[in-house]
């Protein structure tokens, strides 16, 4: 094709002109625990596309990984401490851990329930992305990604909780990325809609793969693929973003 006069073939353009985009790269990510989810997939995408995995709560002895309790204050820095020095540096940090469950509508809650997903949900996060960007000293750009779960596009009555805790990283986002921008670090959240990883009931499964234009609720993959995009070169421009990848999800229906 030619455009203002300029050839422009894939090489050029970069469209899948590198197998391995993050060869070298060292991705640590969080909340690695089942086979089916989401962290799972996404570890999956990254060590395809070249990089070298840290991963958080998983039981494999064949990579690094570390089984720690993110509730701990201290926790986030140790798990950046020991994934860094494990490979020498850090590029990429994939905030997938969450708490969910337990949660409840307004007049169910206590404050010791809102502190637990708080301290899961946001605190850790926070310290996690803290302490990514104070070891972090590559000019060669890094990547950090949250997770969020679309409670900014439409009601989620039965997890006041979660909804609160995960809210304030997409309204902090814009903050994060700035902050970061100075150290060549992008910072991106996704939200990757309901996917199914195994826990819901029949008739929720159901109930939801229906408001699905495709007639199927998101796989794993589905958000993976978009992640691991954003931690190669081609999402270089991209920072401060709250992306929604839900398949078309009608929340109306």
């Amino acid at each position: 094709m030619r455009w203002t006069g300029h050839h422009i073939d894939s090489a050029t353009a970069g469209f899948g002109s590198d197998p391995l985009p993050l060869r070298g790269r060292v991705a640590l990510v969080t909340g690695v625990s089942r086979r089916e989810g989401i962290g799972c997939a996404i570890a999956r995408r990254l060590a395809a596309s070249g990089a070298s995995l840290f991963l958080h709560h998983v039981d494999d002895a064949s990579i690094h990984h570390l089984g720690l309790d993110l509730i701990d204050p201290d926790a986030p820095a140790a798990l950046i401490t020991t994934a860094a020095e494990a490979f020498g540096h850090l590029d990429i940090l994939v905030c997938n851990h969450a708490r969910s469950g337990a949660d409840g509508p307004l007049g169910t809650l206590d404050a010791a329930l809102l502190d637990a997903h708080w301290a899961v949900n946001t605190r850790s996060v926070l310290l996690l992305v803290q302490a990514f960007a104070a070891q972090h000293d590559r000019r060669d750009g890094g990547r950090v990604i949250l997770m969020t779960s679309g409670q900014d596009l439409g009601p989620m009555r039965d997890e006041i909780a979660y909804a609160t805790a995960k809210g304030a990283l997409a309204s902090i986002t814009p903050t994060l990325a700035d902050h970061l921008a100075d150290r060549a670090i992008t910072l991106n959240t996704v939200n990757p809609g309901p996917v199914d990883t195994g826990y819901a009931s029949p008739e929720l499964h159901e109930a939801v793969r229906r408001r699905f234009p495709a007639g199927r609720w998101g796989d794993p993959d589905d958000p993976a693929r978009l992640i691991a995009w954003l931690a190669t070169d081609e999402a270089r421009w991209i920072t401060g973003q709250i992306i929604n990848t839900e398949g078309g999800f009608r929340r109306s229906r």
